[in-house]
């Protein structure tokens, strides 16, 4: 009898761990497979993922995705799973994600109900302000300053789409040039190519902190958008974004998340050991506070 016990509680324990991988999944079962997880890192996209010194991708949203990775190792019971590091531009990120080449994207991607036909996004982990960054000794104070004169966006963001809107519902006429990525965006206003780089605040102050003489840059005019940024996945694939967005929440619940923030925006920062010094602002606070993956 006793015997007959234990060879059922083997045989149920032995159904109970098979049919629990049989359950996984979309990104899950894929990396379950394969053994390896493709994370999708920017080259330029200060604090949050860019390349240091040794060309290694560091940054705010890289360390969040390390902790993403460290809860997939744990549900998969595989602690030697493999990170795989794929570079990725404004352009290519949302088409590398959904044919498969990368399982998740780590870097300042706004999470907007436009991506969300293509692709999902987890819980914000920052909140940013569309503005522009101009020569500190332009004059330019606004859009409207901007009439005749040559403005850059970096291709495959939505500031774009916000640049020229706002170009014509002010009724102005402005030359649109595109940076590959947000270095070569600024990089177009520094050498005098472009009058302004329409980006989100954090970035541009990121790349004026990096720069040699940061004082000869300004972040000026309104808001043109309030967006969220997430760690952007594949659309229909629950699993794995509740792994994730779980992932957040304990972060943010346990206060680790304002540990990362003080690393990345109020303490020294690799390459230069500049300080952005942007303290954590209340609509990002709010975020943290109630988890959201609504996009704009």
């Amino acid at each position: 009898m006793h015997k007959t016990f234990t060879l059922a509680a083997a045989l149920t324990a032995a159904f109970a761990i098979s049919a629990q991988a049989e359950e996984l999944t979309g990104t899950l079962k894929k990396i379950n497979d394969t053994g390896i997880i493709t994370v999708g890192h920017r080259e330029s996209s200060i604090p949050f993922s860019y390349l240091d010194s040794t060309q290694k991708p560091v940054g705010y949203a890289m360390d969040l995705c390390t902790k993403a990775v460290d809860a997939v190792k744990k549900k998969l019971n595989k602690p030697s799973l493999i990170t795989k590091l794929v570079p990725v531009t404004s352009q290519t990120r949302i088409p590398l994600m959904v044919n498969g080449t990368i399982d998740m994207e780590c870097g300042s991607t706004t999470n907007s109900k436009e991506r969300q036909k293509q692709v999902a996004f987890s819980n914000a982990y920052y909140v940013t302000a569309v503005r522009m960054v101009v020569k500190a000794n332009s004059g330019i104070k606004s859009l409207a300053d901007l009439n005749g004169k040559a403005v850059v966006t970096t291709t495959g963001t939505t500031s774009d789409r916000y640049t020229k809107q706002n170009e014509q519902s002010q009724n102005i006429d402005v030359k649109n040039l595109y940076g590959k990525d947000h270095a070569e965006s600024f990089l177009m206003v520094d050498t005098g190519r472009a009058a302004a780089f329409v980006m989100d605040d954090i970035l541009l102050a990121g790349l004026i902190a990096e720069h040699k003489n940061p004082k000869d840059f300004a972040i000026v005019g309104p808001a043109l958008s309030v967006e969220p940024y997430g760690i952007m996945m594949r659309k229909d694939d629950p699993q794995f974004k509740k792994l994730v967005d779980e992932t957040l929440v304990g972060i943010y619940k346990s206060g680790e998340i304002n540990k990362i923030y003080n690393k990345w925006f109020m303490s020294p920062i690799p390459p230069k050991g500049v300080t952005i010094n942007l303290p954590m602002s209340d609509k990002l606070k709010e975020a943290i506070a109630h988890p959201t993956d609504v996009g704009i």
